[in-house]
C-alpha cells in the first residue's frame, strides 16, 4: 500500500504545538516509508475561520522543515487541499447516502431542539437524536415525501443526519487503531450527527471522511481527542462501501503540572511558549524566543514516542529511520520547560557559529550600536557554548561593543586591592608594545609578567575582567581582549583605574 498522511488543521487561529507534533509524526512517517506528506486545511466551519491562520500554519511548518509535499500552496493531483473549495463534491456525496437510505434531512429548528433537550433534562434524562426518537421528530423520515419536498421548496432550514443505527443492525464494532489496540463500541448509543449544516457546509466528520478516501490516505495519524469520533468515521466509510485508513491516535501533550492537556494559559503562567511562531504582540512563539527547530523537532518527537535505546538526540533524517506508529505511546507525554531548554542547549553547541554571528548582527542593528572594530564570528564562536537560546546572545556579547559604565561592586571589594592600579597600568604597557595581539600570545606575555614580578596569576586575572566586562562573566579574558582589540582594551583598563581608585 502506497503511503499516504495528511495533516488537516482548521485555520481558527495559531498552531498549537500539540498540532506540531502531530504534523511531526505525519511527516516522519511519510518520509519512512517513501509516502506523501499532506496538508488539507479544514476550513468547514466558517463561523470560526481566523484571517491569517492557514498562512501562519504554512510559515509554522516551512520554519520546523516539516513541509508538505500536497497542500494548498504545494499542488498536487488531488487538489483543492481547502475543504471550502470542494464544497460541490460534498454535496454529491451527502445525495449518495440520503438516497441510499442511510442519511436524511431534519427541519428541527436549534429552538426546538433546545427545548426538548431541556424537557429531557427536567426529567433527568440526555436528550439524543438517534434510533430511538429520530421518527418522532421533524424529518424526511417522520414526514411524507411530499411533506419534505415542500419544505426544501420553501427553502425551510435544514440539515441532513448521518442514520449511525438502525434496531435491525449490529449494536457492536470493533475497531482497530495502531496505538490502542482493538476497541469496542456500542453504536446504538451514539447520536445522528448532522453531516451538512444548515449553511450548506458538510461538517468535520463529513468532510473528512470524504477527503481521506478520495486523497487516498492511508494512515490517519491524529491527536486522541479524534478518538470518540473514530466509530463514526469507520460507520461512513462502510456506509459507502470504502476500506477505512489505517487509524493511529496519538496521546496528548500534558501540562507541565496538574492534570489536563498543556494550554496558553499554561504557557503565560510558566513562561514558556507553546506556538511555534509569533502570533501576535502578546503572543511570542518558539522561534522569537531562540529556539532553534531541530531541537523542538527532537524534543516534540520523544512526548509520546518511544524509539527505545538510550539515545536522546536525533537530526530529522534519525528520526525518520526510527520512527514507528508502534512506538507511539497510549499516555500523555508532560511537557518540560526545562527539559525543552537543555535540548535546544544541545543544538546551540552544535550549530553552525555562523547562525550566532547573524543573529548577533541582528542584535546590533536593532540596538543601533556601532562596530567598526570587532569580528562577529570571532564573537559567535567564543560565546556559542554559553547559549542555551539564540536570543541569550547579546546577554552573552554585549561588553564586546559597549564599555562598562558601572562594575560589580561584590566583585570589586573581593578582587580589587591596593596595588590592583599598578598592575593594570602595568599590564596596558606590556599588551600596547605587543605586535601579537592573538589570545594566546596575551596569554602568554602577561603570565610571563606575573612569574617575572613574583604576582599570583589571580591578582591580574580578575581584576583585568572586571576591568574589560564590568563583572565576572564571560570567556576567556585574553580571549575578550584579543576580540576587542588593544586600543579598546587598554581605554576600558584606565577608565576602569580612574573610575575605581578615584
Amino acid at each position: 500500500m502506497a503511503v499516504r498522511v495528511r495533516f488537516a488543521p482548521s485555520p481558527t487561529g495559531p498552531l498549537h504545538i500539540g498540532g506540531v507534533r502531530t504534523a511531526l509524526y505525519n511527516y516522519l512517517f511519510a518520509k519512512k516509508h517513501d509516502g506523501v506528506f499532506v496538508l488539507r486545511i479544514e476550513d468547514t466551519d466558517q463561523n470560526r475561520y481566523v484571517e491569517g491562520a492557514e498562512t501562519y500554519i504554512q510559515n509554522a511548518l516551512e520554519w520546523l522543515g516539516i513541509v508538505p509535499d500536497e497542500s494548498p500552496s504545494e499542488k498536487g493531483a488531488f487538489g483543492p487541499y481547502r475543504q471550502s473549495e470542494r464544497k460541490d463534491l460534498y454535496i454529491n456525496y451527502i445525495h449518495r447516502l440520503v438516497d441510499a437510505g442511510k442519511a436524511y434531512i431534519a427541519f428541527d429548528t436549534p429552538e426546538e431542539l433546545a427545548e426538548m433537550r431541556s424537557a429531557a433534562e427536567t426529567k433527568g434524562e440526555t436528550f439524543i437524536y438517534n434510533w430511538k426518537n429520530r421518527t418522532a421528530l421533524k424529518n424526511s423520515l417522520s414526514l411524507s415525501k411530499k411533506e419534505t419536498e415542500a419544505l426544501i421548496k420553501i427553502r425551510a432550514p435544514h440539515v441532513i443526519r448521518f442514520k449511525t443505527f438502525s434496531e435491525n443492525e449490529n449494536k457492536h464494532i470493533k475497531l482497530q487503531d495502531v496505538v490502542r489496540g482493538e476497541l469496542e463500541i456500542d453504536v446504538s448509543l451514539l447520536d445522528d450527527k448532522i453531516l451538512m449544516k444548515q449553511d450548506g457546509m458538510p461538517t468535520y466528520h463529513l468532510a473528512n471522511v470524504v477527503d481521506d478516501y478520495l486523497m487516498q490516505i492511508s494512515h490517519v495519524i491524529r491527536g486522541e481527542e479524534w478518538l470518540p469520533s473514530m466509530a463514526l468515521h469507520v460507520l461512513l466509510y462502510n456506509a459507502y462501501g470504502w476500506k477505512p485508513p489505517v487509524f493511529a491516535h496519538v496521546p496528548l501533550i500534558l501540562k507541565p503540572t496538574g492534570k489536563g492537556k498543556l494550554s496558553k494559559r499554561d504557557g503565560d503562567k510558566f513562561g514558556f511558549p507553546v506556538f511555534p511562531l509569533q502570533w501576535d504582540d502578546k503572543t511570542p512563539g518558539f522561534k522569537e524566543e531562540g529556539y532553534l527547530p531541530e531541537s523542538l523537532n527532537n524534543y516534540l518527537a520523544l512526548l509520546g514516542w518511544n524509539p527505545g535505546g538510550e539515545q536522546e538526540l536525533f537530526t530529522i533524517n534519525e528520526l525518520i529511520n526510527v520512527f514507528s506508529l508502534e512506538a507511539i505511546t497510549k499516555s500523555g507525554g508532560r511537557f518540560d520547560p526545562e527539559r525543552c531548554k537543555w535540548f535546544n542547549l544541545q543544538y546551540m553547541q552544535q550549530a553552525d557559529s555562523s547562525m550566532v554571528a547573524a543573529q548577533l548582527e541582528n542584535e546590533i542593528k536593532n540596538k543601533n550600536v556601532e562596530n567598526s572594530v570587532v569580528d562577529l564570528s570571532q564573537v559567535a564562536k567564543l560565546i556559542q557554548n554559553r547559549l542555551t537560546l539564540l536570543t541569550d546572545v547579546w546577554k552573552e556579547a554585549d561588553f564586546f561593543f559597549i564599555a562598562p559604565e558601572d562594575y560589580d561592586e561584590k566583585a570589586l571589594r573581593k578582587q580589587w586591592k591596593d596595588d590592583t592600579a599598578k598592575i593594570l597600568t602595568a599590564v596596558t604597557v606590556l599588551i600596547g608594545s605587543s605586535k601579537d595581539t592573538s589570545a594566546d600570545a596575551l596569554s602568554s606575555l602577561i603570565k610571563d609578567y606575573a612569574n617575572d614580578n613574583e604576582i599570583g596569576l589571580g591578582k591580574i586575572m580578575a581584576p583585568l575582567r572586571i576591568a574589560l566586562v564590568g563583572s565576572l562573566r564571560g570567556p576567556d579574558v585574553f580571549e575578550i581582549c584579543s576580540a576587542i582589540g588593544i586600543e579598546n582594551s587598554i581605554s576600558r583598563i584606565n577608565a576602569a583605574i580612574k573610575h575605581i581608585s578615584g
